[in-house]
């Protein structure tokens, strides 16, 4: 296929931008997909910083880790990724390479469990005030559940009034798929 699949477009981005020994954020680690794939990009001498609100979520990711032996460079951190900046080390504050976020709830959880807008904003002001130049943050944002509209919504405004001399924002999606298809809103900064 020519045109990549949602989570292979967001990983390619990640390929594009991250380098051994970046520090680096998966602001929903979720199942440890994205965890594992981040720390295997960073390598060890780089970081990853994985929040989740849910327990299971996060063992779910350390044993992710640990089965690829990753576990060394990551912090697995159960809280909310609003509170990011409280968690990253002196030398990372203003150091970020990329951030990766699924939003959403954790396939095989309890679906009333979702990322919030207001968090999820809050969280993404952060990562990129912490960014550096030619950085990236993408957002894979399913919304096809209750709240997922009004977060995607929220959102698209959100990135919609980012200072074009500062950032540039792509939105991809597939248009074509079922009634609401997730999409990318990838954020780079470029000053």
């Amino acid at each position: 296929m020519t045109i990549e699949r949602i989570l292979d477009y967001a990983h390619s981005l990640m390929k594009k931008t991250i380098e051994p020994g970046d520090a680096v954020i998966d602001g929903t680690c979720g199942n440890g997909y994205d965890t594992a794939f981040l720390a295997e990009l960073v390598g060890e001498q780089g970081h990853v910083y994985a929040f989740d609100v849910q327990e299971k979520a996060i063992s779910n990711t350390q044993e992710r880790l640990k089965e690829h032996g990753l576990a060394n460079h990551t912090s697995l951190i159960h809280d909310s990724h609003a509170h990011v900046q409280q968690y990253l080390q002196e030398k990372d504050q203003n150091n970020i390479s990329a951030a990766i976020y699924n939003l959403g709830y954790l396939p095989g959880s309890d679906k009333s469990v979702v990322t919030k807008p207001e968090g999820t904003i809050q969280s993404v002001e952060n990562v990129l005030a912490t960014l550096k130049k030619g950085g990236l943050v993408v957002l894979v944002v399913y919304h096809g559940h209750p709240g997922g509209a009004e977060e995607k919504d929220a959102i698209l405004e959100y990135v919609s009034e980012l200072d074009s001399k500062h950032y540039q924002v792509l939105h991809y999606g597939f248009i074509n798929k079922k009634r609401t298809p997730p999409f990318i809103l990838a954020i780079e900064k470029l000053s």
